[in-house]
Order: C-alpha cells, then structure tokens, then sequence
C-alpha cells in the first residue's frame, strides 16, 4: 500500500483544509500481562476532552495514530492493542473537516491516509486487538475491522456505520473488511439498513451476535478482562469462531437485498447507498488476508470517497447531521434553562391512544408518578392498561428488570375527578382536536391545580393564544405537539402563545430534554411549522374541526370545507405535481420565516428531518429547493448561503 508522509499530506492541502482539527492523540503504553512472554503494546486514542467530544480522525489525528504505531512496532511486543478515553473508542472521520475539502484529490488523500495508517493493524504480523470501550462508529469501528480481535464493552451506547445516511460510504476499509468478516448479509444490515433507517446503531450484544464482537465484556474492569483474554488467545487457550463466508448464492441474495432496500429507501436520488453496494459486490473478491488484494479494494474505496467528497448530497447530509446533533441540542429561542420549573407530577387529559402513549413517554423518562382522566372508567383503565402492557413486553424483552417493571406501573394511575390533578406541576390535554372542548378542558382544570401547574397542549393547529385567553393564568399555557408513533418520531414542536411567559417556555424546554425529544420553537400560527396550508388556515379560520363529515354514503369530504379548499379541474402529470409542489413548499417557508414562526430555515428543515423523515442527504426542504433553483424563481432568493448545505461552485 502507497505510504502517505506528513510531508505528502501537507503538499495536497488536507492538513490546511482540517485546520480546525480537534486532535485525537494516541498514546503507546507497554503492559505486562500474566500468562504471556512480552508485553502488549496499548495504544489509547484520546483527544484530551471528555465523553461530551468524542474521539475522532482527521489528518493530524491519523498521523498521531501512525507515529503510535511506530512505537509499537518498534517495541517488537507480543500484541498491539487498541483502545479508547473513557466512554468513547472513536466516532470516526472529522466531519467538519471533510465540508472544508475542496478537491477531488483531496478526497483521495483522506481515504489513502486512513487506509494506510489503519491498514497497518490489519497487515500486521504481530496480532492485533481492539478493545472496544466506548462509542464506535464510522472509522472508529473500521479500525476494529482492521484488528485481528475485537472485545466490546457491554455499556457501549452504539456502534454502527452512518455513512450512507450522510452521503457517503465507510471508506477506510468498511466495504471489503465487514462483509468478509461477518458476512454479506450483516454487513448490508450495517452498512446500509440501519443507517437508511434513521441512523439506527446497535449495542454490544447485537455486535457479538452479527460477527462483530468476538467476545462481549462488563464495563467495571473491561480493560483488565480484555487484556487477560488477549494472553489467552496468544497463548492458544483461547480461539475465537469466525462464520464460513458464503460467496456464491448468500453473496448474491445479499446484494439482491441491498438493492432492493436502498431502491425503497432512495428510489435512486442518494448516489453513496448505489457505490456502497458496487463496493460490496466487488468485496465477494477481495481476499482480506493478503495485502495486494486489500490494497485492490481498498484503492476502490478511495475512488468512491473522491467521488463523493465534493457532492451537494453529502454537503446536505453534513448540514442534516449538524441540524441534528447541534441545533437540536440547542434550541433557538429557547429561555434560560435555570427558569425551569421541577416537574414532579404529571397529568393527562384523555385516555386514548394518543394520550396513553403520552403517559407512557412519560412515566418511562420522568419516573413521576402520571394520572390520566377522561369521560368515563371504561376509557381510564383502557389507557392505564396499555400503559402497563407496554411495561409488561419491556420487563419480557429483559429492558426493564422486575422491579423497575414494578415501579412504573405503580406510577401509572387513573382518576374521573380532575381534582387528583392537584399535586401535578405539568398538565398536558390530548383531547377532540375542537377548540371549543380544549378550552373547557382548561377551564375545568384551572379550579384544580396550582397557579403554577404547566397547562400543555398537544394540538396540532389551534391557536395557543385563544385557548388560554379566559383562563386566570394564561401565562401558564403552552403548545407541547408530539408525533405519531409518539415512541418513534423525536420532533416536539413547542408553541408560544401570546401571553405564554419564559418559566412556562423554558419548563416546556427542559420537559422536552428529559423526555428525549428535540424541541423546535414555533410561533402561533395555524398548523406551526408541520402542517401549515391556506387551505388549513382557512379552515381554522371558519372553525371547521376537521375535513370529514359523515353523509349518506359513508365518510366524504365536508362539501364547506371543498368550498374553502381550492382544488384543480383536471389531472396533472407526474412533472407537474413536482414542480407545483416544490413552489408550494418554498412559498409557504418564505411566509412562516417572514411571519416569524420559525427563528430560521434551518428550524423548518429540522422538523421535517426529524418529524416526516425528510432524508438527510436533501438536507431536509430549504437545501433541496435551493438546489432545484425553486426557491429564487419562486422567491427571488435562496433560503441558505451557498455551500452552506452544498457543494460552492
């Protein structure tokens, strides 16, 4: 494999494009362990924060790991070993690195640095091991492919290959290592299902189950019990089973069942899930046990990160992951967090579905006890009763020990007299989506619960301002809107009403963080930033409470609601759907931003991201409608800067 020196790295501008590099450093220690002659050289990647920075690769931080590895060599030990800070092994490329390169070449020059450091553990004629502590994803978990070994600690939050999802491919040896260790059909479970399904990562047990892990250890002493296996491996005593890789008919359903996930996920607009399986088709020939056809498939990775490294699809990605793991975290508008009030009890104005899974959200995050009223007993114990099923299947599935089982449960109760909202401090209706029955819901509740007590709403499109207008403490009431599946979706809109004041807001805030959602502040406005139209608009305006009635036939559209809902006089085609529809999505976000319903269109993406499963790798709507020249020939301007969430031309 060619060598890359810092030298080389510095000529092809991509230590000057990661300027802002984070450091990973690499720290070499020799360690004596029993049972084996000659110590075991470990290596620790460590970038000098805590688990809050995790652990990643640019070029400065490859050439540390390389120089690392020159001490190990050279201290001729009986194994190297590589693990990570506490809570974090590595969580692969500097993303924020890769948005500043600006070359082809560049992109070649990444993917041959990472090959040939990581390369070395994998060519190495001294055994090799990982000693997976922590968070391992993208190139973190390559350089675990790259071992000979791997242990895994059993708390490890999540390891996986993100790649696609972002726009690329796993380009450090992840396409022709996994496959040829675990297996074809693993490795498009990891390389392409998981990641096309919202980023899904897996823990320790599924490793050890796909191939990944060769043995699984406790967190409390996981480097001791580590090395002790490794003495044992070395020593023979120890040998770990590997499945028979099947090349011919399991290969080729496997590549079928790539296809046809990525045509369902895709329908052919992402170009990283297509080179991923090229890449995966191309790894049945590579033979990872000698160098020369390594060097092959790893020469095809780099072409494809080439490819791929200067694309609109993988600027947009980058721009989602930001959204994502930084906005999301930090939401815009949001009150001083030492505002927040202490929720020690929790209230649901209805039983059904929606209400019930409210109930479990928040029994299961908050740990309060959580009363659910409604109009009769038969409904109460409906909705208690799925809540304890759930926790039941929990307690089945072993995520909930039998005691922990039993608390939960013990929390969930059920009242007809709303006076046993008297205790809670958070209030939250799902009720008729009527505005006339919320405000009554209000009404009769304010004669119960403290002045300081949240009163939430969950609707989808009423107004926050009305509804608390005749209540004593409007200030108290705020839009709190979850999503169906409420266990799946992770967007909460939080709506300010116009007398909704900043305990109320920041509490709203701080509810939505235990409860693991990511909050976006929107303005009182019909529909907030999900399901805004003129059309719905209308019909909130004429307090129409839905588009359905009832007539002689069965359900048909209300005949005022076809009247206040403009429609076409004949069929459309397929282009023509398109191109109306991208103009209706870039008005309407030109008239939330300038109404104020939103602080930027970064927080429109976002929620489409993170709430109608918008991909990644169109950055959500605004890069997408900039992109297709929608958003200037509708607007007269782009919503984002260029580059911001594209490829700068």
């Amino acid at each position: 494999m060619t060598g890359i020196s810092h030298e080389a790295s510095e000529a092809t501008g991509i230590v000057t494009a990661f300027a802002d590099e984070v450091v990973t450093n690499a720290y070499t220690k020799l360690v004596s362990v029993p049972g084996i002659d000659g110590p075991i050289a470990l290596i620790t990647l460590d970038n000098g924060f805590d688990h809050t920075k995790p652990n990643s690769f640019g070029p400065k931080g490859l050439l540390a790991f390389d120089a690392a590895l020159d001490e190990a060599f050279a201290a001729n030990p009986t194994a190297i070993a590589v693990t990570g800070k506490p809570f974090i092994f590595a969580a692969g490329a500097d993303l924020k690195g890769v948005q500043a390169v600006t070359t082809r070449e560049q992109g070649l020059e990444v993917g041959r640095l990472g090959h040939k450091v990581f390369g070395r553990l994998r060519t190495s004629e001294i055994p090799t091991f990982a000693f997976v502590n922590g968070l391992a994803l993208g190139g973190g978990l390559e350089v675990g492919l790259h071992c000979h070994y791997r242990t895994v600690a059993d708390n490890v939050p999540a390891l996986g290959l993100p790649e696609t999802m972002l726009g690329l491919v796993p380009a450090w040896g992840g396409t022709q290592l996994l496959p040829n260790i675990v297996g074809p059909d693993n490795a498009v479970t990891l390389i392409l299902e998981n990641p096309l399904n919202n980023g899904r990562t897996i823990k320790a047990k599924q490793a050890a189950d796909l191939g990944y892990a060769d043995i699984v250890f406790g967190s409390a002493d996981f480097l001791e019990q580590s090395l002790a296996w490794a003495a044992q491996v070395l020593a023979g005593k120890v040998t770990p089973t590997r499945p028979e890789i099947d090349r011919g008919a399991g290969w080729d359903a496997a590549i079928g069942r790539a296809k046809a996930l990525v045509a369902g996920k895709t329908r052919g607009f992402a170009p990283a899930p297509n080179l991923a399986i090229e890449l995966l088709e191309a790894a049945r020939g590579t033979d990872i046990a000698d160098a020369a056809s390594l060097a092959a498939g790893f020469a095809a990775e780099d072409e494809a990160l080439a490819d791929l490294v200067l694309s609109d699809e993988l600027r947009a990605g980058l721009y989602s992951f930001d959204l994502v793991n930084k906005r999301a975290k930090r939401p815009a508008g949001a009150p001083d967090k030492s505002l927040a009030r202490k929720i020690t009890g929790v209230g649901i104005v209805g039983a059904g579905l929606m209400a019930s899974q409210l109930a479990l959200l928040f029994v299961k995050q908050l740990k309060v006890p959580v009363i659910l009223t409604d109009i009769d007993q038969e409904r109460i114990d409906k909705g208690v009763g799925y809540v304890h099923t759930e926790i039941d299947k929990l307690q089945a599935k072993g995520r909930l020990s039998a005691d922990a089982a039993n608390r939960l449960r013990a929390l969930v109760t059920g009242s007809l007299d709303k006076a046993a909202f008297a205790k809670t401090d958070f209030v939250i209706e799902a009720v008729f989506e009527n505005m006339d029955v919320k405000k009554n819901v209000f009404a009769e509740l304010e004669q119960h619960i403290t002045p300081e007590t949240i009163l939430a709403t969950n609707t989808s499109s009423l107004s926050i301002t009305e509804m608390a207008a005749d209540l004593q403490h409007p200030e108290r009431v705020v839009g709190f809107h979850f999503f169906n599946p409420v266990a799946v979706l992770p967007l909460l809109e939080v709506i300010k009403g116009e007398q909704t004041d900043d305990a109320t807001l920041a509490t709203a805030f701080a509810t939505a963080k235990s409860l693991k959602k990511s909050a976006v502040l929107c303005g009182d406005k019909p529909g907030f930033v999900f399901t805004p139209s003129p059309g719905l608009s209308a019909l909130v305006d004429a307090r129409k409470p839905g588009v359905w009635t009832y007539g002689e036939n069965g359900q048909v559209v209300d005949p005022e609601v076809a009247a206040l809902w403009p429609q076409g006089d004949k069929p459309s085609t397929a282009d023509e759907v398109l191109e109306r529809t991208r103009r209706a999505f870039a008005e309407e976000i030109r008239i939330m931003l300038d109404e104020g319903v939103v602080a930027a269109p970064e927080d429109i993406d976002l929620c489409l991201i993170l709430g109608g499963g918008f991909a990644f790798w169109n950055g959500g709507i605004t890069p997408y409608l900039d992109r297709t020249g929608t958003s200037e020939a509708v607007n007269g301007k782009r919503f984002l800067e260029p580059g911001v969430a594209d490829a700068r031309r």
